[in-house]
């Protein structure tokens, strides 16, 4: 493959990122014209019709969603050769992506980056909170943090720390309605959950249960479920790495305490592929690893 393929490859990959010709011509530091020019001939070349171009958007085709995924395969390992020939391979350095969930890393990993960058500081972070499960490869992340119970098959996943989860009301909202003994009385009462989230999975003293909740409150959005129970407005199964803070300053009350979110929702760490595993994905996942640990730090003083 000569360098002027590679180019053509690498002008693909940012074209599918950035979502436009200009904008991808803004990032490599060329004009709108030869990249639409390179992109064709790489079309002519294989034979194929790898984008789809309209006056608004780009988008892949199916032939061209395959090839994207193998372009940034082939990139990323030609990234890591060259820093192995360098012999830069010890330094952690360059940008990484990563997908994080958007309370978690607003509350759990943003107040950590200080010391990841402090620690390698030839290294860019970039990272989108989404509460999608976003497609890593398709997307180009480096990896994503996950909350959830099951990962894509064709992801390596790494355990960073359990997920625990309790139900808890507002002391308000139990001054008004009560509080339930069982789950059977948990069905009489207002309860709230997002839309992805409105059947809850739970460990208790008869094993695995199931309670199917209907929220009066429709939202796609955790963080408003979150301040619709410390507002009284019902009662939420909520993990400890959100309400911690709450419970342990009484604003929220756990209820049911013999009950818990299933024990396989923990807090993972997915990425394509262990092999030839890029040293900056290593060095992000070791050190937050580390810093939560077998019992996260939210969790400490909590009765769980």
């Amino acid at each position: 493959m000569e360098k002027r393929d590679l180019e053509d490859l690498e002008i693909f990959y940012q074209v599918v990122n950035a979502g436009s010709m200009s904008a991808a011509g803004r990032e490599l530091g060329i004009s709108p014209t030869v990249v639409s020019r390179r992109l064709q001939k790489l079309e002519d070349r294989l034979g194929v019709r790898l984008l789809q171009r309209t006056t608004r958007r780009i988008a892949k085709t199916e032939i061209g969603a395959g090839f994207y995924d193998r372009v940034v395969t082939v990139l990323r390992a030609l990234e890591e050769a060259e820093t192995f020939v360098r012999g830069r391979s010890p330094l952690i350095s360059g940008t990484l992506k990563v997908s994080v969930p958007t309370s978690f890393g607003r509350l759990h990993v943003a107040p950590w980056l200080k010391g990841l960058l402090e620690k390698y500081p030839d290294l860019t972070i970039d990272i989108e909170l989404s509460d999608g499960f976003s497609n890593i490869v398709a997307e180009g992340f480096d990896l994503a943090i996950r909350i959830s119970a099951m990962v894509d098959a064709p992801l390596v996943t790494r355990r960073l720390c359990p997920n625990h989860r309790v139900i808890c009301a507002a002391p308000s909202y139990l001054r008004n309605h009560g509080t339930p003994n069982s789950l059977d009385d948990l069905r009489d009462h207002k309860t709230l959950s997002a839309s992805n989230n409105t059947t809850w999975l739970l460990d208790g003293p008869n094993g695995r249960e199931t309670l199917k909740t209907k929220s009066f409150i429709i939202t796609n959005s955790s963080d408003l479920v979150r301040e619709e129970t410390l507002a009284g407005l019902g009662i939420a199964l909520r993990s400890t790495w959100d309400v911690g803070t709450e419970l342990k300053r009484g604003k929220l009350k756990r209820i049911l305490p013999q009950y818990r979110g299933s024990s396989d929702v923990a807090i993972h760490a997915v990425y394509p592929s262990s092999r030839q595993l890029p040293s900056k994905v290593r060095a992000f996942v070791d050190y937050f690893a580390k810093i939560y640990g077998t019992e996260p730090y939210w969790d400490k003083g909590l009765s769980l």
